[in-house]
């Protein structure tokens, strides 16, 4: 009889911990601002601070937190473009030698976010391209995307991650850290000043050259006619001009702490 009243006491006792850490920990994380803690990690990515507390976090909270504060495309940018560009720096300052199998480095599940196993690949192509094939030049969308990606990619396709993004390599944009009250004047400089560091444009043979990311992925930026529009609005070549375009070679030397200085934009 004692010991069936002990065990009792014990399990209530257990239950009502268990049931305060759980709240606990809801409690935290609704307190948590994930936008501000991408900033935060991709910051100590940048310094070389310790990341295992923000990688923690990030690991293990909660899916519908995190999705009611990724409640617009502006959110889901930054926050998924802070966090891409910072696991980058992350895993290759670690071990650069991944870098020489650039495949599996963008296609392994080396991230966790809400106890879900990410690639680099799946932050890019699922959840800021929404959902699509890699190597299809933007054409072709996933036929079965997962749960957590339609839950956490964005809406609509904005062609200037392409200029936000960074994989590691010597002709990647430079990082910014993006917020979501500042992200479409952020983009816009990332575009300009990426396009008028990388294309060439010849008046005598009436030829332009952009950069090869512009091909991989043409149907991001509207095919050709809409690469010059880009190249037009942005001032790259002269109003009204047409010339024929050609795609540059992408330098994949590794360069990391690739960081956009202050006085650029």
């Amino acid at each position: 009889m004692l010991l069936r009243h002990f065990l009792r006491t014990a399990y209530i006792v257990f239950f009502l911990l268990m049931t305060g850490i759980v709240d606990a920990q809801f409690k935290t994380a609704k307190a948590t601002n994930y936008i501000k803690l991408s900033q935060n990690f991709l910051y100590a990515a940048k310094t070389g601070d310790s990341t295992a507390a923000f990688i923690d976090t990030l690991k293990n909270t909660d899916q519908n937190f995190l999705a009611e504060q990724l409640n617009t495309d502006h959110k889901k940018l930054a926050f998924w473009l802070n966090l891409y560009n910072g696991f980058t720096q992350v895993i290759l300052k670690k071990d650069p030698d991944q870098y020489k199998t650039r495949g599996s480095l963008f296609s392994s599940k080396q991230i966790h976010v809400a106890r879900q196993e990410l690639s680099l690949d799946l932050i890019e192509h699922g959840i800021l391209r929404h959902s699509k094939v890699k190597w299809s030049e933007g054409y072709l969308g996933k036929l079965f995307p997962s749960g957590f990606e339609k839950k956490f990619r964005v809406e609509t396709l904005d062609y200037r991650i392409h200029f936000a993004l960074n994989c590691g390599a010597k002709s990647c944009p430079p990082i910014a850290f993006y917020e979501p009250e500042q992200i479409d004047k952020q983009l816009n400089v990332a575009v300009k000043t990426y396009l008028k560091g990388e294309v060439t444009y010849n008046k005598e043979q009436n030829t332009v050259e952009v950069p090869a990311l512009m091909g991989w992925f043409r149907h991001d930026f509207g095919g050709k006619k809409g690469m010059l529009e880009i190249l037009n609005r942005n001032k790259i070549i002269p109003e009204g001009t047409k010339p024929t375009i050609h795609f540059k070679k992408y330098d994949w030397s590794l360069y990391l702490n690739n960081y956009k200085s202050e006085n650029n934009g």
